[in-house]
C-alpha cells in the first residue's frame, strides 16, 4: 500500500474520541502531517532534505560562452541531429502519393458531384494502413473539424489531404528557418531572417528576373515587412524620392510621399520620433513608415501613427492634439485655394466615428476598436485624404452615374 493510499484512509476514519467534527484547519494540518511523515517513509527512511534534491533531474543548461568552442560545436551538432530526427518524422512525397492511394480507394459513396468523400469508419481504416507518421492525422478532432454541411457525416478527402500538406508544409518551413536560429534559443534576429531570406531567392520562380544589385534591396524589405507585423513595397519609390542620391531621405525628399500632400506638422513628427542619422531617413525607417501609412487598418499600423501624433505623450489624444494637427491641413486648404473646415465640426465627428470610452481622450485602444483609425489618421495627416473623405458622398455619386453610363453602352 502506497503513502497515498495509506493518507486517503486515515483521513477518511472518524475521529470517535472526540464526538465532534474537526474544524478546516485542523483536517488541513493534520493532512499536512501525515503528507510529511509517510512521504519520508515512502522516499526511504534516514534520508533527509538534502538528499532528496540529488534525486532532481537536472533541467537548465547553460548557453556555452564564446571561447568555448568545443561546447559550441556540440551544441550546433546536437541541434543538426535533432532537426534531422525531426525531418524524418514528416511524410516524404512518396509517402504523401500513398496515402492520396489509400483515401481515393476508401473513399465512400454515393458521388456527389465530382467531391470523393470518406465517412469517419473508412477515414480510421486508412489511418491503421497509412503508417505511424500519418497517425497524429487521424484523429476525431481533425475530421469534426473539417465536417461540414454532408448530409452522410462524410469529408472531403481533397479537404483532407490539403490539410495533411499544408502542415507538412508548415513544419518543413519551421525546421528549415530553425536551420538559421544561430543562437539556437528558438528565435530569428534580423540578420538571421535576412540570411534564410537571400538564401532562398534562387529558389523563388516569381524573382528569376530580378537583379542581384537589387537583392539587398528585396532582402531588407522582405525583413522588415515581417517584423513591423509580426514583433509589433514599393522600393522603386524610395529610389525615385532620393533625389540627392545619397541612400538617404531628408523630410524635403520623404514631403514627396505618395501623393506629396502630408502636413508638414506630419512630417516634423515623423523624424522626431523616427530613428534618423544627421536628420536622415534610411531605407530601413522608410519601410517601417511605408508600412504604417499603407496598412492603417492594421493594430501595428495604427501604433506606430498614434505615437506621431501623441505629441504630449500621455498615452491618448485629446482636442488639444487634434487641433495641432489639422490647423496644418486648414492650412493646406488655404493654399490650394479651398475653403478652411471647420476644427469643431472635424472634432466632433472623429469624437462621433471613435466613440472613446473617455468622452474627452481616445486611446490607442479606442481608435482599434472603433475600425475608424484609418480614417482618423488620415483626416489629420494628409490633405488629400481628409479631402477625399470630406467629399466622400459626391465621389460616391459620381461612380454610380459613371457605372450607369457604362450600362447604358
Amino acid at each position: 500500500m502506497d503513502w497515498k493510499e495509506v493518507l486517503r484512509r486515515r483521513l477518511a476514519t472518524p475521529n470517535t474520541g472526540l464526538n465532534r467534527r474537526k474544524s478546516e484547519q485542523e483536517l488541513k494540518d493534520e493532512e499536512m502531517d501525515l503528507f510529511t511523515k509517510y512521504y519520508s517513509e515512502w522516499k526511504g527512511a534516514g534520508k533527509n532534505t538534502n538528499e532528496f534534491y540529488k534525486i532532481i533531474p537536472r533541467f537548465y543548461y547553460r548557453l556555452p560562452a564564446e571561447d568555448e568552442v568545443l561546447l559550441q560545436k556540440l551544441r550546433e551538432e546536437s541541434r543538426a541531429v535533432f532537426l534531422q530526427r525531426k525531418s524524418r518524422e514528416l511524410l516524404d512525397n512518396e509517402e504523401l502519393q500513398n496515402l492520396w492511394f489509400l483515401l481515393d480507394k476508401h473513399q465512400t459513396p454515393p458521388m456527389i458531384g465530382e467531391e470523393a468523400m470518406i465517412n469517419y469508419e473508412s477515414f480510421l481504416k486508412v489511418g491503421e494502413k497509412a503508417g505511424p507518421k500519418c497517425k497524429q492525422f487521424f484523429t476525431a478532432k481533425v475530421f469534426a473539424k473539417l465536417l461540414h454541411t454532408d448530409s452522410y457525416g462524410r469529408i472531403s478527402i481533397m479537404h483532407f489531404f490539403n490539410y495533411v500538406m499544408r502542415k507538412v508544409w508548415l513544419h518543413q518551413t519551421r525546421i528549415g528557418l530553425s536551420l538559421y536560429d544561430v543562437a539556437g534559443q528558438g528565435y530569428l534576429r534580423e540578420s538571421d531572417l535576412e540570411n534564410y531570406i537571400l538564401e532562398l531567392i534562387p529558389t523563388l520562380p516569381q524573382l528569376d528576373g530580378l537583379e542581384k544589385s537589387f537583392y539587398s534591396f528585396y532582402v531588407c524589405t522582405a525583413v522588415r515587412k515581417f517584423f513591423f507585423f509580426l514583433d509589433p513595397l514599393r522600393t522603386g519609390q524610395y529610389l525615385n524620392l532620393d533625389k540627392d542620391h545619397n541612400g538617404m531621405l531628408s523630410k524635403e525628399e520623404l514631403s514627396r510621399y505618395g501623393t506629396a500632400t502630408m502636413t508638414n506638422v506630419f512630417l516634423d513628427r515623423v523624424f522626431q520620433e523616427c530613428l534618423t542619422y544627421d536628420g536622415e531617413m534610411d531605407y530601413k525607417t522608410y519601410l517601417d513608415f511605408v508600412l504604417a501609412l499603407e496598412n492603417r487598418k492594421e493594430p501595428a499600423a495604427l501604433q506606430y501613427i498614434f505615437k506621431l501624433l501623441d505629441i504630449e505623450n500621455k498615452g491618448y489624444l485629446n482636442v488639444f492634439s487634434l487641433n495641432y494637427f489639422f490647423r496644418a491641413i486648414q492650412e493646406l486648404m488655404k493654399i490650394h485655394g479651398q475653403d478652411p473646415v471647420s476644427f469643431q465640426d472635424v472634432k466632433d465627428e472623429i469624437f462621433d466615428m471613435v466613440k472613446p470610452k473617455d468622452p474627452l481622450k481616445i486611446s490607442l485602444q479606442d481608435l482599434i476598436n472603433s475600425n475608424q483609425g484609418d480614417t482618423v489618421t488620415t483626416i489629420l495627416i494628409d490633405l488629400n485624404g481628409f479631402w477625399t473623405y470630406e467629399n466622400r458622398e459626391a465621389l460616391v455619386a459620381n461612380d454610380s452615374e459613371n457605372s450607369a453610363d457604362l450600362d447604358d453602352t
